[in-house]
């Protein structure tokens, strides 16, 4: 499943770019991101400058642009 996960990557970035939240709910992608556990979901988000929820039962996930990672992430 991780194979996929550059492809989910660049979409996250790429609606992001656009709009201030990126909602993921089709299956082929919740699958990708649900075969990391909670940390490395998290940490996935944290080291693209993100914060991401999960919601209706994880059939949702959603990622925000997060200006205090973003901020870590150009002071390191």
């Amino acid at each position: 499943m991780l194979d996929n996960l550059p492809a989910v990557e660049r979409k996250i970035s790429t609606v992001l770019g656009i709009r201030p939240e990126c909602f993921i709910t089709h299956p082929a992608e919740l699958a990708v991101l649900n075969s990391m556990s909670p940390g490395e979901l998290e940490k996935f988000a944290i080291d693209h400058g993100w914060n991401v929820v999960s919601r209706i039962g994880g059939r949702q996930i959603e990622f925000y642009n997060d200006a205090a990672a973003r901020l870590a992430l150009e002071e390191s």
